[in-house]
């Protein structure tokens, strides 16, 4: 389900990703997809998402001046939480929705790390509508579902046989996206 260029390349992930996975998990994320690889926020290497370690994926497009940014702090408690298990959390900043994201990356960056913690890779801020980008528009195929807000997720299983979507006002400790998280990383 995997293999765009640009989208995730944006993320800072590749400090965050110890989550014991292996990388033959990895590329089942991938299966039929070229690679997608996505600059890190604040400095780093290019991070290939198809060779994340992890056993499950949430893909959340963000905002830093949204009603729903709070969600960048449950979403680092949520990383936190599962990160062991093989849950990789990846923010993708846009501004696409009320305009909401007008910071540049050096300054997201900033705003996630002092008010919120945040830990979990947060990509380059997204420069083509969501609906146009090569791996929002596999996840809205995948799962019937655009955004429709900042903060929409999208949980994608290891093998990308499923993609679930959830909506902006569901809050990353919300109990059906918990047990789905469970599900996806048995």
């Amino acid at each position: 389900m995997w293999g765009m260029k640009h989208p995730f390349a944006s993320l800072g992930l590749v400090a965050t990703l110890a989550m014991g996975a292996t990388t033959a998990h990895a590329n089942n994320l991938c299966a039929g997809l070229p690679s997608y690889s996505l600059n890190p926020l604040i400095g780093g290497s290019p991070m290939d998402l198809c060779k994340l370690p992890a056993r499950a994926l949430l893909v959340v497009n963000t905002a830093s001046q949204c009603g729903f940014t709070k969600q960048y702090g449950s979403l680092e408690k949520l990383h936190q939480r599962y990160k062991a298990r093989g849950l990789q959390v990846v923010g993708i900043p846009a501004n696409d929705f009320g305009g909401q994201e007008p910071l540049k990356n050096a300054d997201i960056g900033a705003f996630c790390q002092i008010n919120y913690g945040v830990t979990f890779p947060v990509a380059e801020k997204l420069t083509v509508p969501i609906q146009a980008d090569p791996l929002f528009t596999r996840l809205i195929a995948a799962s019937k579902e655009a955004p429709s807000w900042n903060f929409h997720k999208y949980l994608i299983n290891r093998d990308a046989t499923q993609v679930l979507s959830f909506g902006s006002a569901t809050k990353p400790e919300d109990k059906e996206l918990l047990k789905k998280i469970d599900e996806f990383l048995k």
